[in-house]
């Protein structure tokens, strides 16, 4: 474990392959991928980025998650159908029991950081 920041190249290339699960699409067919910074496992805490094409998925979290939308645009929509659009230089945080639709207008790229 190194005890010196780590600084997150907000540049570097995150290859588009991993598709969404078919069974959790509500539209598209879109490809996902993930360039990791941090895991720590025995904080449960882990920091990265992420990029998405666009399209829409289900979604059910367990964990807290910051997000910071770097680039792109779109909307998580709660199973009670309240919307909450993002776009580029939004941040938020996922709260632990959302449920709904992750939906992206076009593709996305964001900082992560979770706690589960």
């Amino acid at each position: 474990m190194t005890t010196h920041p780590i600084f997150l190249d907000l540049k570097a290339p995150i290859a588009l392959d991993t598709p969404v699960d078919a069974q959790r699409l509500t539209r598209g067919t879109p490809q996902t991928g993930v360039l990791v910074a941090t895991e720590n496992t025995t904080k449960n805490f882990h920091t990265g980025q992420w990029r998405a094409e666009a399209g829409a998925w289900r979604v059910s979290y367990d964990e807290e998650e910051l997000c910071v939308i770097l680039s792109g645009s779109g909307q998580l929509v709660g199973d009670d159908g309240s919307r909450f659009p993002f776009k580029a230089g939004d941040a938020f945080v996922i709260p632990a029991g959302f449920s709904g639709i992750w939906d992206n207008a076009d593709e996305v790229r964001k900082i992560y950081a979770i706690v589960e």
